[in-house]
């Protein structure tokens, strides 16, 4: 397993047991509009930035009379507050994935970073982002910054307009370095009546090869290391190396037995806090509660 990043091999990994090779992964990283950028006179984003110098690009960046938003703030954990919940220093599942680290100084911090945004006025409300998806908002032209996976590539390369005027940098660094990586992984059926060749084909996909292929002709970032450039060169005109350059410091997507079940539960209860109709800590803390009753019916 040396052949991918160990972050991403932990995904896949149960009590010692790997049960699935690394396909292909993502990161986050700092989509921004220099068209934006360029008429507030403001400096693009790098890897100098930290939370202060995103809070204050995006008051430079508002302006409320031409309904234009300096950043996008939606209630999302992989894009969002999972990454600024690590990058305060915080957890959103203990080690062993029996708690929930929700209920924890860190954690709040981290969520009060986006609902701080969305107060003052620097992102569209919820009831925006809602009724419009984050991406689209950010590819209307009228949002600066936008937190966005790998994965949201390929469609603003798409797009004709869009495309000349944005970039991507790593993300804004907070009490320290931290990105949610994610991916995919090749597994076979462990019942299947042709092991040996189920076993040679899974091997085959998480080849350099393969890697190589899957770079050029899929979209994605793939999994095998020095093989990722491949995919940078195919849309140059973004600085796509930034998300390569945060996997040394890449945390898994937090998981547990059933994630679903506690997972569905964030949008619901984080919502009153985007909305300023409860304080962020309070909806941590009723989180933190959710989620533990759950880990504690996983067997």
């Amino acid at each position: 397993m040396s052949d991918y990043p160990k972050s991403l091999v932990g995904l896949y990994n149960y009590k010692g047991t790997q049960y699935g090779i690394p396909k292909d992964f993502d990161t986050v990283g700092l989509w921004y509009n220099k068209k934006l950028f360029d008429a507030a006179g403001v400096k693009y984003p790098d890897d100098t930035w930290t939370w202060k110098t995103v809070q204050d690009a995006a008051r430079e960046l508002t302006d409320v009379s031409r309904k234009q938003y300096g950043i996008l703030a939606p209630p999302f954990g992989q894009e969002n507050f999972y990454d600024t919940i690590f990058q305060a220093g915080g957890s959103v599942i203990s080690a062993d994935r029996k708690s929930s680290g929700y209920d924890q100084p860190a954690a709040k911090t981290g969520l009060k970073f986006w609902t701080d945004l969305v107060k003052a006025g620097y992102s569209p409300s919820l009831k925006s982002m809602t009724d419009t998806f984050p991406s689209q908002l950010f590819e209307s032209g009228k949002v600066a910054m936008y937190y966005g996976g790998s994965w949201d590539t390929l469609t603003f390369a798409k797009n004709s307009t869009l495309k000349k005027n944005i970039d991507v940098a790593v993300l804004p660094e907070g009490k320290k370095r931290a990105v949610v990586i994610h991916g995919l992984a090749n597994v076979a059926y462990a019942k299947t009546k042709h092991p040996k060749e189920a076993a040679s084909f899974v091997a085959f996909l998480g080849s350099r090869q393969a890697a190589e292929i899957g770079a050029k002709e899929s979209g994605v970032i793939p999994a095998f290391n020095n093989t990722q450039q491949a995919w940078v060169k195919a849309n140059p005109q973004f600085h796509l190396k930034s998300f390569l350059d945060e996997v040394p410091y890449a945390v898994p997507l937090p998981t547990s037995k059933n994630t679903n079940v506690w997972a569905n539960e964030e949008p619901t209860t984080f919502a009153p806090a985007w909305d300023g109709k409860t304080d962020v800590g309070a909806a941590a803390q009723q989180m933190a509660g959710l989620m533990n009753t759950a880990l504690s019916k996983e067997k």
